[in-house]
């Protein structure tokens, strides 16, 4: 007998012990099987998982759970991500509350530390994925840092720079001042700030009355300043094209040249060219063929390049002193006010410098033109289709990707200098120093250089490496390329378009045939999660409140494609609810008795009510499967919840309970029977998506030793549709439920059982009142069902296909106040429809608001428009009583 209610916390680590130690998560490489393989986003070992990790795992674990059920060999390959900035970030942030940093605690104490953090959030990441009830192939876990894969790293790092698609190159790129490495464009967040245009005044030289008039909105990079543009057809400048300009402070003689980057429209319409601290300039130099000067250090300091009073000053001290300076020299001439966007890091918060250094490039646009074509050709799909845009946007416009980092946790660039700073590439130093040797003519001592990848260049390779390569195994043949990828929109461009472009380079195959993009999980108001704005909702808080369950199924349930996920506690708590409707069911089934019978076959039940229950459940299980192959969870997850909820408990329970206290002993043992079969199908088809109530009522009340994690996918071909058998009982419901909404409408009290009467009612609906009596009487709680020609008075009439139906309430209510009530609610309503329509008329809100938003407002003034026209419908009849 099932616990009076279902406490998750005393059956859910016992349960996946048990799923785990059985082996059933494992895929098998010699299985005859169709393989079926989906590649987990390694989350970065940082810290916990939060609940946008929740929504990707959950999905991924439905799809692995299904296609499990269906027959297929599934690998769902799980690991990790090293994570090279965030870990930092997080170790650096340990080191400067211990009063350190990392260059004082040296790099090989630090790679400990490293190694420690990752062991320390690689358990908590994996504990926690745990308790979603997922199901990888842990056996199969990868790191991305772990031998195997950093021996693809290598591999591929030499192979590209074999082929001339990585180099090394002096170019302009983002630096983090505060971490002091490179970041990549996509990890720049630009804020709209407010902030200063200074025009300052550079003399002409030989022209003591001469001078140009340059806006900046960075007057301390002037300093590196080797050039000012103007536009060829600015009228005003025309005349000092070719001459020189005499950098204020410096005293270097800079060009004035023609270029179009010059806007007459901006500012001065003269812009001041620092190649070596801004990205439009560095382009400009590039047309003219000028130097460029880098003034900064790492720290965004200035260097040695800078005069010697400005050298060691941090950039926006540097500022304050060259304003002071320029002013008491009679140069600045005017600050204006403005606001403009400016670049600040995502990790470290703060201003990021366009810096010119020495770093290893990666050719994407070459390599992004097949990953561009494989999508365009279809081997490739994005569901929802229109994150297609989002990725071409990426790769056709693709620029050299930037893949060295200043950093020590990652995997080091495999690149040796000799002493004449000649470099070898190689998988070894032993290969470098036979390399160099054969260059020298001796052997030379070399360095390695120091910097590590950009972490996506791994993870670029994530497919692939995580089942062999470069080593021809037997799972990379089986399970390469994979199914489905399923991630995040914010990741395509760092993620999904470089393991294309990786895939299709190393494995002339995309990586996977499916990239399922997921929206993302934000608060009930549609606000991103964030600490700051204490809304965020801690997925395992969510689980020791309510049950892994209970969240599996409310993500499950509100996973539309292309629409943010509106999460809150309510919202889990009552899907909470379902799990309690079902086991609550089950319960009521154990009391009646009702057992799972190994030889019922539903094909031959005889009742129609049975039939018809039968026949839903083929159905909905269509409806289920369809649902997953195109991956609309919501809708799955949409039509057990009505089949469960609504047709079984609350049809067809209710409607078997006269029945099995009025029929036939075969019919009862019919409606016993049909009863746990029923369950039977629904925790098995439940199972991928609540797993750990529906493999407890799977133990208890069908009886079964065999798991569900091990279940096959139920086949109902036996079964076949009976439309007079839906006919039939959609009747009844019909029935019921417009005497329900009368009683309802009438304000009837509950114990109050009126009769129903039946005006020009066909023979076929009389034989269907005889067959449905007993349960139309009770589910609808009225004392009898007779005919008549008349209509009395003070009855209320409603009309189901060609039959008038009468309640007669009179007696039963106080028609005055009832009216009033109606009245009441009337104007209630008016004042809602009336709010509706300022909001949707006002043109503002229409075009802001998101439009889930305005069509959530759409559907309440028409829900608020039925009632009203349903309540006057009431009140007329009441009024004619």
């Amino acid at each position: 007998m099932l616990e009076k209610t279902f406490n998750p916390s005393d059956i859910e680590q016992p349960r996946y012990n048990k799923w785990e130690s059985s082996g059933a998560f494992a895929a098998d490489a010699d299985s005859d099987a169709i393989p079926y393989t989906i590649m987990m986003p390694p989350p970065n070992v940082t810290g916990s998982l939060h609940v946008g990790h929740a929504l990707n795992h959950i999905l991924q674990d439905i799809l692995c759970r299904y296609k499990r059920m269906k027959g297929f060999d599934v690998l769902w390959q799980p690991g990790t991500d090293h994570a090279s900035i965030a870990v930092h970030m997080v170790l650096e942030n340990q080191l400067a509350e211990e009063g350190t940093n990392r260059f004082k605690l040296g790099r090989e104490e630090f790679m400990k530390r490293a190694w420690e953090w990752k062991e320390f959030s690689h358990g908590n990441i994996t504990t926690q994925l745990r308790r979603l009830g997922t199901t990888p192939d842990w056996e199969r876990e990868r790191f991305t840092m772990d031998e195997g894969l950093s021996d693809a790293v290598l591999k591929s790092f030499v192979q590209l720079y074999k082929e001339g698609l990585i180099y090394r190159a002096e170019r302009l790129v983002n630096w983090d001042p505060e971490r002091q490495t490179v970041i990549s464009d996509l990890e720049v967040n630009m804020k709209e700030v407010k902030g200063k245009l200074w025009h300052i005044q550079y003399p002409i030289e030989g022209e003591e009355a001469t001078s140009i008039t340059v806006a900046t909105t960075r007057p301390e990079t002037m300093l590196g300043d080797v050039a000012v543009a103007v536009n060829p057809e600015d009228e005003r400048y025309k005349d000092l094209i070719g001459k020189y300009a005499v950098l204020p402070i410096v005293g270097r003689l800079i060009p004035i040249v023609a270029d179009e980057h010059a806007d007459p429209e901006h500012g001065s319409g003269a812009v001041k060219i620092t190649p070596a601290h801004d990205f439009n300039d560095f382009e400009v130099a590039s047309r003219h063929n000028l130097e460029s000067i880098n003034i900064f250090d790492e720290k965004a300091h200035l260097n040695e390049n800078a005069p010697e009073e400005f050298q060691g000053l941090e950039r926006f001290d540097a500022r304050k002193k060259i304003l002071a300076e320029l002013e008491a020299q009679d140069l600045l001439v005017d600050e204006e006010d403005i606001k403009h966007s400016v670049p600040y890091g995502e990790r470290s918060g703060v201003v990021i410098e366009p810096y010119l250094t020495l770093q290893w490039f990666c050719d994407a646009p070459t390599l992004a033109k097949p990953a561009a074509q494989a999508v365009r050709d279809g081997r490739t799909k994005f569901v929802p289709k229109q994150y297609e845009n989002m990725y071409f946007a990426w790769v056709d416009n693709q620029l050299p990707w930037c893949i060295s980092r200043q950093l020590w946790w990652g995997h080091q660039i495999p690149a040796w200098y000799g002493p004449n700073g000649d470099v070898f590439v190689a998988e070894s130093e032993e290969d470098a120093l036979a390399q160099a040797e054969d260059a020298y003519g001796e052997k030379v001592p070399l360095t390695r250089d120091e910097d590590v990848l950009d972490t996506w260049f791994s993870s670029a390779l994530w497919p692939f490496s995580t089942i062999g390569w470069p080593e021809d195994t037997k799972e990379l043949a089986r399970y390469f390329p994979g199914d489905t990828l399923v991630t995040g929109f914010d990741i395509i461009t760092f993620w999904v378009s470089r393991m294309m472009m990786m895939s299709l380079h190393f494995m002339d195959e995309v990586p996977f045939k499916d990239v399922y993009i997921h929206a993302l999980v934000r608060d009930e108001k549609g606000q991103k999660m964030s600490k700051s704005k204490g809304n965020v909702i801690d997925p395992l808080e969510m689980i020791d409140k309510f049950g892994t369950d209970s969240l599996r199924f409310t993500i499950a349930s509100m996973a539309a494609q292309g629409r943010d996920i509106r999460l809150s506690e309510q919202r889990i708590e009552g899907y909470r609810n379902f799990t309690t409707k079902l086991w609550n069911a089950v319960r009521y089934a154990e009391m009646k008795e009702c057992h799972v019978q190994a030889d019922f076959d539903p094909s031959q039940a005889k009742l129609v009510l049975n039939k018809w229950i039968i026949q839903t459940v083929k159905r909905t299980t269509e409806q289920v499967e369809s649902a997953l192959e195109q991956y609309r969870f919501n809708d799955a997850a949409l039509a057990l919840y009505q089949f469960t909820w609504n047709s079984f408990c609350d049809w067809y329970l209710e409607a078997s309970k006269p029945l099995l206290a009025e029929s036939s002993a075969e019919v009862q043992s019919e409606i016993k029977a049909t009863t746990a079969w029923v369950i039977q199908q629904i925790v098995t088809l439940l199972n991928p998506f609540i797993p750990f109530v529906t493999e407890e009522i799977n133990e208890q009340f069908v009886g079964s030793s065999d798991m569900l994690l091990g279940a096959k996918w139920p086949d109902y071909s036996s079964i076949e549709f009976d439309q007079d058998v839906e006919a039939e009982i959609d009747w009844m419901i019909r029935m019921i439920s417009e005497i329900r909404s009368i009683r309802a409408d009438m304000n009837v009290p509950v114990k109050a059982l009126p009769p129903l009467l039946l005006k020009d009612a066909t023979e076929g609906t009389q034989a269907r009142v005889e067959t449905y009596n007993v349960i139309i009487q009770q589910m609808a709680r009225i004392s009898d069902i007779g005919y008549t020609q008349d209509v009395p008075k003070g009855a209320i009439q409603s009309v189901l296909d060609e039959a008038m139906l009468i309640l007669p309430i009179a007696d039963l209510i106080d028609l005055d106040q009832e009216r009033a009530r109606l009245q009441k609610e009337i104007e209630r309503l008016n004042g809602e429809i009336k709010r509706f329509e300022g909001k949707l008329s006002n043109e503002k809100f229409v075009a802001n608001a998101p439009d889930d938003v305005v069509d959530e407002q759409r559907q309440k003034k028409a829900d608020a428009e039925t009632t009203k026209e349903k309540i006057l419908n009431a009140l007329k009849q009441l009024e004619a009583a």
